[in-house]
């Protein structure tokens, strides 16, 4: 003879994780209605522009000490604990990308790689050998540069050098 339990209670049951895109629009539109920038909100958070960003349009996590810092920074109410725990999940990267996105700042990246990826292999292998860069042991800044022709934009990386195993 089997056993029924009873379903637990509504306030006990385990609730289902905000999506990483429910967490992101609910973080756009708090920043949106409250005028911060990505500097007020990262600095609040204790880390990076670029990663805090990152994080929140869902492509990687925050520890929890930072999660709640941004969560509270963005004052979102009744759904600030959701927030938080979805500032901590492992994200599933570039899910929604496409091959080459369609929007002309993103694409003009993808434009520099067409053109110049080879040459950026090319003396990288030079100067390091056989390898990669990694994408994850990895620093990305981005600048404002003043210029009388028209300001610039400073895009700087650095990431460990990967040597290939050699068998």
């Amino acid at each position: 003879m089997s056993t029924v339990t009873a379903m637990p209670a509504a306030e006990t049951a385990p609730m289902m994780p905000m999506s990483k895109l429910e967490m992101t629009e609910l973080i756009m539109a708090a920043k949106f209605a409250q005028g911060a920038s990505w500097a007020d909100i990262s600095e609040a958070a204790g880390m990076s522009d670029v990663f805090v960003v990152s994080a929140c349009l869902g492509q990687n996590t925050l520890p929890a000490d930072a999660a709640a810092k941004v969560a509270t920074y963005l004052d979102l109410g009744i759904h600030a604990k959701e927030v938080e725990t979805a500032l901590q999940l492992p994200p599933k990267k570039a899910q929604d990308a496409d091959t080459v996105s369609k929007d002309p700042l993103i694409y003009r990246f993808h434009e520099i790689t067409y053109v110049y990826g080879d040459t950026i292999k090319e003396l990288i292998h030079e100067k390091f050998g056989d390898g990669i860069m990694s994408a994850i042991d990895f620093d990305l800044k981005i600048d404002k540069v003043e210029n009388p022709k028209g300001d610039r934009v400073k895009v700087s990386m650095t990431g460990k050098f990967l040597p290939y195993n050699q068998w």
